[in-house]
């Protein structure tokens, strides 16, 4: 995996680099369900999806400035626009509104990833109040809905190019 570009300096690179990103961490969490490792796939299918969140906000980089409008101030004092930070990044504090920005499916696509991320922090509960997954096989279907619905989404954007 080479190093990500900054989307300040090159949006379109950063896109590519995203995209790739999000397809290597969808195959190997499809590799670690094979393996029984259902936490870390948890783990890779939400950094996959995280960094798709990540390439597709670069086609709504003008809306995330008139939204998020100001700066964005980085190690070294350098200043970047707030909205080519939050495309960077992708906080997880912002997941939920950044993907309401990219459409319905998207959210709702996002709230299965919000799912597993909590999955993937703390395991299967019975109660259902730790973790949105009663049992493992739960996890491991949702875990596996996300990995189709992300190469699904990869596979529509891959026909574009």
């Amino acid at each position: 995996m080479q190093e990500l570009p900054k989307p300040w300096f090159n949006l379109e690179a950063y896109k590519k680099t995203r995209l790739e990103e999000a397809k290597f961490e969808a195959n190997l969490a499809e590799e670690f369900v094979k393996e029984g490792l259902l936490r870390n796939a948890a783990g890779k299918a939400f950094q996959a999806w995280k960094a798709l969140l990540g390439a597709l906000l670069t086609d709504k980089r003008e809306d995330l400035i008139k939204k998020y409008s100001g700066k964005k101030r980085l190690k070294g004092r350098k200043e970047v626009a707030y909205a080519d930070w939050l495309i960077a990044i992708v906080p997880t504090s912002y997941m939920e509104e950044l993907s309401l920005m990219l459409g319905r499916d998207i959210n709702l696509v996002n709230k299965l990833a919000l799912a597993i991320h909590e999955y993937q922090y703390n395991g299967a509960d019975k109660d259902a109040i730790l973790s949105p997954f009663r049992n493992d096989d739960i996890a491991k279907e949702n875990i596996l809905n996300l990995i189709g619905e992300i190469k699904s989404i990869l596979g529509k954007i891959e026909e574009k190019i």
